[in-house]
């Protein structure tokens, strides 16, 4: 199982920041060539990017990079510089089209060929993130084989709409639902945009608590002070696991028995209780794993 609770961004025009980067318990690190990358200063993030991932994936860490978009010069130039063996995928900003998507594939096979890597290897994290994109969510994230999933970026899509942000954010309720709803129509990770005051931790944790209920599995960061209050809201507590337990030995003593339900402690559990207890279970050994791994 795949696990990114957490996916922090690095400004990839920062040696300092990247080489601490691995110290920080995300779980995936977008280091990033785009929005926090002046024009100026491209050519020397990307090649800083390049010569860090391999280190930082020995952390245990999935590495990612957030390229430029396909229509600025950058972007042909980033696929072919970090194109490596450690790196788990690349972050597709401005993702609008299943011909974004496709393009992107093609780069990466032509990249993973110089390279001599296997075919197929570096995935796509589509960034949705314009009205243009929710419009054609399921499309996007359905493209590719590549595709392991969206992250919605809530900041650049309030914007393109002219959309005033506020912290309890009802009006981005609509592109968020659709997008955790694409992602899991494709059966792909549905990854939740970052919260902006650093500061405001309280905040963070309801937010995300929120955005859990919609059926995102993981959040974007900033500040690796928003990691940990993160990862713990995705994180099932001792109770639930052991009630995830209970449910899913009840019920399979129930199944053995030719029962197709039963009762536990006054409520009923069938097939989709049970599997949701079984995905209670497998979060709960991935994220065990994950820190048997130093990751």
């Amino acid at each position: 199982m795949l696990l990114l609770r957490t996916l922090l961004f690095v400004p990839g025009n920062q040696a300092r920041r990247l080489e601490k980067a691995h110290l920080i318990p995300a779980d995936a690190l977008i280091l990033d060539l785009e929005d926090s990358v002046p024009p100026s200063e491209k050519d020397s993030a990307r090649k800083m990017v390049a010569a860090s991932i391999d280190e930082l994936a020995a952390s245990g860490k999935d590495i990612f990079v957030r390229i430029n978009s396909l229509p600025t010069p950058y972007a042909v130039s980033d696929i072919k510089a970090v194109a490596t063996k450690s790196l788990r995928g690349i972050c597709l900003p401005k993702s609008e089209t299943a011909d974004d998507i496709r393009r992107a594939d093609a780069l990466l096979a032509d990249a993973e060929k110089k390279s001599c890597l296997e075919a197929g290897s570096i995935s796509i994290m589509a960034l949705i993130e314009t009205s243009k994109g929710i419009i054609n969510a399921y499309e996007i994230v359905s493209a590719s084989p590549r595709i392991i999933g969206a992250i919605f970026g809530a900041e650049d899509f309030a914007l393109e709409m002219g959309i005033k942000r506020t912290k309890e954010g009802a009006e981005i309720y609509y592109p968020r639902t659709v997008v955790a709803v694409a992602c899991h129509a494709a059966n792909v990770l549905a990854i939740d945009s970052v919260y902006t005051d650093v500061r405001d931790t309280d905040g963070l944790i309801r937010e995300t608590r929120a955005v859990a209920q919609l059926g995102f599995q993981g959040k974007a960061v900033i500040h690796p002070d928003q990691v940990g209050p993160v990862n713990q809201v995705f994180v099932p507590s001792d109770e639930e696991i052991a009630q995830a337990r209970r449910v899913v030995h009840t019920f399979e003593a129930a199944v053995a028995q030719g029962q197709a339900s039963v009762s536990l402690d006054g409520k009923m559990v069938d097939a989709p209780v049970a599997e949701r207890a079984r995905k209670v279970l497998t979060l709960a050994d991935a994220i065990a794993e994950k820190g048997r791994q130093g990751g």
